[in-house]
């Protein structure tokens, strides 16, 4: 591991290791502006997260996690229009089972607001979709009223996502672990996850191949819901991926990129039944 950066071996040299970089700095900057006191005083640090599992379950529910997300590294602009409020809730009415909210300025496009329009819109478990390297971005997360975020195996170190997790849950967060391979999912599982998710976009060339998530189904112990991320462009996926066990199914960009993402969703989750 390297010492310094927190990050695993073999994890410096890709577009992960910009954004890490970034990270670091966008970390300083508000660490200075918003001193963790002020996080613990805000409305939202002082509700009840939902329970992502119950949500993800429920039989009314069709196990999709949709995404607002406006850009990406790969793709650039993808939906420079979309209002996070109404797309957000228009999701929630298709059937969403979560809300996944991207949060990183420079390479995706989110902000601070945006998860704040999407919690005051919506009923439904929120993630903050970001690069959480640091227990304050966890702080910020309970302060803006999200109920679970995310840990990149790909860019923490056990050691760091063992004490993230444990921080999210003594806030009553839900933690989802990310992971790309095999060596990743092997090296990070630790007791305080609610949820792993297969992602099946290499995060150092953005690449993706679904076929990444039915090689490491089995490999997901029992105890933790299993979530397909990315590369899922049509219902007929999702019910290969159920077949196989997995109970949960990120979508973002195949809705995004319509003119009317909740109108797309609707119109998929139709053709699920």
């Amino acid at each position: 591991m390297n010492r310094n950066s927190g990050l695993p071996l073999g994890a410096e040299g890709s577009i992960l290791d910009k954004i890490v970089a970034r990270k670091k700095e966008e970390l300083a900057s508000a660490k200075q502006l918003v001193k963790i006191i002020d996080l613990e005083q805000s409305v939202h640090f002082h509700r009840t997260p939902l329970v992502f599992k119950k949500f993800l379950l429920a039989e009314d529910r069709s196990g999709i996690i949709a995404e607002f997300k406006r850009r990406s590294p790969s793709k650039g602009l993808i939906n420079g229009i979309a209002d996070v409020a109404e797309v957000t809730n228009a999701y929630n009415k298709a059937g969403a089972s979560a809300l996944s909210v991207l949060t990183d300025v420079d390479f995706f496009g989110g902000t601070t607001d945006d998860i704040l329009a999407a919690r005051a819109a919506n009923d439904i478990p929120i993630l903050r979709k970001d690069f959480i390297i640091d227990e304050y971005q966890i702080l910020e997360a309970k302060a803006w009223g999200a109920d679970i975020i995310l840990l990149i195996a790909g860019i923490l170190s056990p050691i760091a996502i063992q004490k993230l997790a444990k921080t999210a849950k003594s806030l009553g967060l839900n933690v989802l672990l990310e992971v790309h391979n095999l060596s990743e999912l092997e090296r990070s599982i630790c007791a305080d996850l609610d949820a792993i998710g297969i992602n099946n976009r290499n995060l150092s060339d953005f690449t993706v191949n679904i076929q990444t998530s039915f090689d490491l189904v089995d490999q997901i112990p029992k105890e933790f819901l299993k979530i397909s991320e990315s590369a899922i462009s049509g219902p007929k996926i999702i019910k290969d991926l159920k077949s196989v066990g997995f109970q949960g199914f990120l979508i973002g960009e195949n809705f995004m990129k319509t003119e009317d993402p909740g109108k797309a969703m609707k119109d998929f989750v139709v053709q699920m039944v």
